[in-house]
């Protein structure tokens, strides 16, 4: 594939490039990651989509486990509970862990924590729930230290996990969205997001329990397949390799409203919400 100077729009497959493939033999070109070079000519090292950052060449893998930061927000599902610890699947090399001096009590209560808390570490969180938390700082053996000390963050309820490439969402300000057809999505940048039923932020102000509830809210019919629409919207924006923010999700239900829920799997449904998409996306810059 060749790079020229001026950027050309081409379709999805073709930006996609397997090992070995030959980028370009420009000597004005500099090659980063993702690719080597062998007699003048920077050849592809990983499955990926090609990047071009003025001189610079690289390849973005299409799978690679999550790599994580300060600051990042992730949903992960606790898979263990240890001495004064939950360890958390963040879908990274190794488990993170969340320190039980890193969570909020019920009813926002600030302080120390004793061994009754540590006795009761499964009313709180207990294996297999899910957790929007934050990445606080990094232990010694690189595992991902995580806090829940914010009424935002918390256990997740009343929807469903989509799983997702990592690359695909961004770092943004923000990483929890109410969309218009009146669902809440949480879009941890570990490639994990969940969707779900909205539930006023009011609410769990006024009852702070609900912060570690087990039950789910009522959910109608209509709003399982809102929310069904939604999380199979994502999963084809990850399928066609498109970047899922709350605006390309947004537009994608709308898009796919002509559409049944079941099919907006199919391949050619796919393709055809992709491109519309991927369109919008540019025209807004």
């Amino acid at each position: 594939m060749e790079i020229d100077e001026a950027p050309q729009k081409v379709d999805i497959a073709a930006r996609i490039v397997t090992p070995g493939t030959a980028i370009t033999n420009d000597p004005a070109f500099m090659r980063g990651h993702g690719t080597f070079s062998e007699h003048d000519t920077i050849y592809s090292s990983v499955a990926g989509v090609v990047e071009r950052i003025n001189k610079l060449v690289s390849v973005r893998p299409l799978k690679q486990r999550y790599s994580g930061e300060v600051g990042d927000i992730i949903v992960g599902r606790i898979t263990e509970v240890a001495s004064k610890r939950w360890r958390v699947d963040v879908n990274s090399r190794q488990d993170g862990v969340l320190l039980l001096s890193s969570i909020n009590l019920p009813g926002g209560i600030q302080r120390r924590k004793s061994e009754s808390d540590e006795l009761q570490m499964r009313t709180f969180f207990a294996e297999g729930d899910l957790v929007f938390a934050e990445v606080q700082s990094y232990f010694a053996d690189g595992a991902l230290s995580l806090h829940t000390r914010s009424i935002q963050y918390g256990k997740l309820r009343n929807g469903t996990l989509v799983t997702a490439f990592p690359q695909l969402v961004p770092r943004s300000r923000s990483h929890f969205h109410t969309l218009p057809c009146g669902v809440d999505v949480v879009l941890g940048v570990n490639g994990y997001i969940w969707v779900s039923k909205h539930v006023p932020a009011a609410k769990v102000e006024a009852n702070a329990e609900l912060i570690y509830s087990d039950k789910n809210e009522p959910i109608s019919d209509d709003e399982r397949e809102i929310i069904a629409r939604v999380a199979n919207c994502i999963q084809l924006l990850n399928r066609m390799y498109v970047k899922i923010t709350d605006t390309s999700i947004i537009f994608a239900y709308e898009a796919s409203v002509a559409h049944a829920v079941k099919d907006l799997l199919k391949h050619d449904v796919a393709v055809e919400l992709a491109h519309d998409v991927m369109a919008y996306l540019e025209q807004q810059g």
